[in-house]
């Protein structure tokens, strides 16, 4: 799957428009993506896809804006298992995912929206 563009609280994924938050892996979506909080990733909200998936990336796009803060409990969670994080702005973000694919490399991507 890929990401063919993104904007201010939509992005457009194999020809498909979402207007949520999502969790995107080279083979599912996970769509309509809830944290416990908004603005702040914690690693409940997110356990479940990356001990499925076993990623060996994990990308966090933190809205237009950049404000979801991913919490040093998912930073730790991460660096124990040897999985690189690469988080920022998810309009910076979002192709270093689609690069990855092409690369063959195992990720996951998570993406706010807005804000």
């Amino acid at each position: 799957m890929k990401i063919r563009e993104y904007g201010f609280g939509r992005i457009v994924i194999d020809g498909k428009t979402y207007t949520r938050d999502l969790i995107l892996t080279r083979d599912n979506i996970y769509p309509n993506w809830w944290r416990r909080e908004g603005h702040r990733l914690h690693l409940e909200d997110i356990i479940e896809v990356l001990e499925r998936e076993k990623p060996e990336v994990l990308i966090v796009g933190k809205g237009y804006y950049g404000y979801m803060e991913v919490t040093s409990e998912v930073k730790e969670y991460l660096e124990t298992r040897g999985v690189e994080l690469i988080e920022g702005p998810t309009g910076e973000v979002w192709r270093k995912y689609n690069e990855l694919v092409d690369k063959g490399v195992k990720v996951v991507a998570a993406f706010h929206l807005t804000c």
